[in-house]
Parts: structure tokens; C-alpha cells; sequence
């Protein structure tokens, strides 16, 4: 495969002009007041991240991360006047099933490294070889080495169009799709736009399938004891978001590029701007490092800030709500789908909701994970990921 010329090799190099500067500008920090006593509540806490500041600047290996990616063969290729970057990584298994995933934000290709080499490789790791995956994981255009972006228009609909061409270039006529987050989105649209294609969609978030309005009596009426009660803690959830959380997603659908200048210029206000969520969004307790290993944190961080592409990646924000399509119900799918629902993902995802738009053969939930289930629980999403596309191979997926 890969051999369409449009596909140049790349290998990440970062300069060391790039780190000396990143290490001048983390000993050179302003940092601000805090109130006392209070925790998280205002925003990451100073001491906090003057701790994680310090590690980054004198501990962290850059050059050790940079290494480990540089183990996956990656790829450029242009698409819709885009630059598009991935890692394609081939199973030895020959009968491979083609899976592209797609990260969110504020992800990256980094949230991928854990399950890369069980899903490509199961025998080395002690699972089936007939769940072999060959793995596409490309960078969302304007993340990362995929951005910036140089026009507007790149919502999560035209990178799904990008992907179908990638995977046309790569030569692959069947495969699947799995990604959380943006990742969810593009994934679904990929379906919808290639159903002839895309064997199977896993998702572990869908858009649009929580509780945004209180649920009547008569909605709850309707609804088996467990959905009823998932119901409620979706509603619930969903005022909880809308009333401390949504400031993030609020200015980068609206002033991404005002946003930009802070983030491109301080490297520990990109740290914080990210390290809020990864505390915010998994399943952890005091900080983010409950849940995701700190250097794997900070290699994530690292993409955004060595690129410059904190102000390009939230566009992706503003493109989807002023999209004049935006508003455009989404056609029910046709592609069978598997949802993984970790129960400290921020949306709680209703399947008689999910079920409207998507065409749900696998459901499963588990007791432990949150957002970023790839970092987190590898473990029990690369089990979710292979059940269900061995489903599909024996005609019956299986139930979670």
C-alpha cells in the first residue's frame, strides 16, 4: 500500500532552536495571583502548574517522545488544499481489517500510542491474530502536522471528505472507522458520506445524543428503568457542562483567533489551556496525572504548541457552528455501529436518542474511564474495538 505518489514520507524533526526557545520562554513565566482554598474551581491551580511547568522544562525528554512517534511510518499528503498528515502503520497479519481513527481536541495522534501496537499486532500481545488492524491515524486538518489551515470551511464534514480520499489513496476499498470526541463526529459523517465503504463506525461519544432540554414526564414515561435513569443523569450533567464548562467551546466557536495569541506565546498558557481538560474530562481525582500518564500528557501538549496550531485547531469550533449546514439534521446511518460509553465521558449518551441518527448494533458500558478512553483504558477499548469488528467479520456483533 501506500504508494501513490501524492504521499511523501515525513519523520518529525523538530529543531533544537524550537526547544531552546520553549525552555526560555518556560524560565521567563508571568505568573499570576491566585485566591486561596480554591482548588480547582476557578481553573488549574498555580502551584499545580508551576509544578508541572518545572517537570516540563527540566525533566520532560522531548527528544525520547519524538523518537517513539518516529517509530510509526508517517506520511504528507495534500487534500482539498489542505496539508494532511498521518501515521499509517501495517499489520503483519496480511488479512488485516483497515481502521482509520480519528482524534479530538484537545488530542492528538500522542492519545493513539497505546493501542497502536495491540490492535496491529495482537499475536505479540498475546490476542488473536484474526483481530488485526491496519491502522490509518491521521491528524485533523489544522492540527498539529496537519495545520495550520489556510481558508476557511474545514468542519468536521469536509475532514471526513479529506479522509475518504486518504483512504482511496492508500488503496483501501473496506474499512473502518472509530474516534471520541471530533473524532466521534468525523468518524459518523465518514459513514454517512462513504456507506459503501465503511464497514462499521465505533464511537466512544456521539454528537447530539444527550439530554439538552429536561426531559418531560411523558419522554420519561416511555423509557425502561435504566434508560430513564440514564436519562436524568444526562440532563443533569448536560446544566453542569452548560453552567461551568462551556467557556472553552464558547470562545473558540467565536474568537479562535483572538484566543490564538495567548496560547502561540505562552507555552504554560497552552499547558493550562489543555491540562484544565485532561483533569476535567477523565477519570481522575486530584490532577490529570490520576488518569493519563504526565510525560504522554505533555507530548500531546507538545504538538500543539511546537506546530503553533492551538488558534488553527479551535477553528474547527467556528467553522462547525457557522457551517450554513450546521443546523441540518443528521440523516440516520446505514453503517453498523458500536458505542463504548466510559462513564466519566462529560455527555452521557442516550441510546434511544443515539438510535435515531445512528444504526446501533453494539452498545457497551463500563465502570471505569473517561474522555480520552485511549489514553486512559487502553485496554478495554482495544477490547471493544476488536469485538465489534470481529463481529461484523462473523455476521453477528456481539452485545457489550
Amino acid at each position: 500500500m501506500t504508494t501513490d505518489p501524492a504521499l511523501r514520507p515525513f519523520r518529525i524533526a523538530v529543531p533544537d532552536s524550537d526547544l531552546d526557545d520553549l525552555h526560555h520562554r518556560l524560565d521567563r513565566t508571568r505568573w499570576p495571583d491566585e485566591l486561596p482554598g480554591v482548588g480547582w474551581a476557578y481553573g488549574v491551580p498555580r502551584d499545580y502548574l508551576r509544578e508541572l511547568a518545572h517537570y516540563w522544562r527540566h525533566e520532560y525528554d522531548w527528544r525520547a517522545a519524538e523518537a517513539r512517534l518516529n517509530r510509526w511510518p508517517q506520511f504528507m499528503t495534500a487534500v482539498d488544499g489542505a496539508d494532511l498528515h498521518f501515521a499509517h502503520i501495517r499489520s503483519p497479519e496480511p488479512d488485516a481489517t483497515p481502521l482509520i481513527i480519528t482524534h479530538g481536541w484537545p488530542g492528538s495522534v500522542v492519545e493513539f500510542e497505546r493501542i497502536a501496537g495491540p490492535l496491529t499486532d495482537p499475536r505479540a500481545h498475546g490476542a488473536d491474530p484474526a483481530d488485526a488492524f491496519h491502522l490509518v491515524l491521521p491528524s485533523i486538518p489544522g492540527f498539529g502536522f496537519s495545520g495550520p489551515t489556510r481558508e476557511p470551511g474545514w468542519d468536521h464534514r469536509r475532514v471526513a471528505a479529506a479522509f475518504a480520499e486518504l483512504m482511496r489513496r492508500l488503496g483501501y476499498r473496506r474499512y473502518g472507522a472509530q474516534g471520541g470526541d471530533w473524532g466521534a463526529a468525523v468518524s459518523r459523517e465518514l459513514g454517512r458520506l462513504r456507506p459503501a465503504d465503511v464497514i462499521g463506525v465505533h464511537l466512544n461519544l456521539i454528537p447530539g445524543a444527550g439530554a439538552t432540554a429536561e426531559p418531560t414526564q411523558a419522554e420519561l414515561a416511555a423509557l425502561g428503568p435504566a434508560e430513564r435513569t440514564r436519562t436524568l443523569a444526562s440532563w443533569a450533567r448536560w446544566q453542569e457542562w452548560s453552567r461551568e464548562q462551556q467557556g472553552y467551546a464558547d470562545v473558540q466557536s467565536t474568537r479562535p483567533q483572538t484566543l490564538a495569541y495567548a496560547l502561540t506565546d505562552s507555552p504554560v498558557g497552552q499547558l493550562a489551556w489543555i491540562a484544565e481538560k485532561f483533569k476535567e474530562w477523565t477519570d481522575s481525582a486530584d490532577r490529570p496525572e490520576d488518569a493519563v500518564d504526565r510525560d504522554h500528557l505533555l507530548t500531546n501538549v507538545m504538538l500543539y504548541w511546537l506546530t503553533g496550531t492551538a488558534g488553527s485547531a479551535a477553528r474547527l469550533y467556528y467553522e462547525r457552528a457557522h457551517a450554513a449546514r450546521g443546523s441540518r439534521p443528521a440523516e440516520r446511518s446505514t453503517v453498523p455501529t458500536a458505542f463504548a460509553a466510559f462513564p466519566r465521558e462529560n455527555f452521557v449518551v442516550l441510546r434511544h436518542l443515539a438510535e435515531r441518527t445512528e444504526n446501533i448494533v453494539r452498545w457497551t458500558e463500563f465502570d471505569r474511564g473517561g474522555h480520552f478512553a485511549a489514553m486512559e483504558e487502553p485496554d478495554l477499548l482495544v477490547g471493544d474495538i476488536r469485538a465489534f469488528f470481529r463481529g461484523l467479520r462473523d455476521g453477528a456483533p456481539a452485545s457489550g
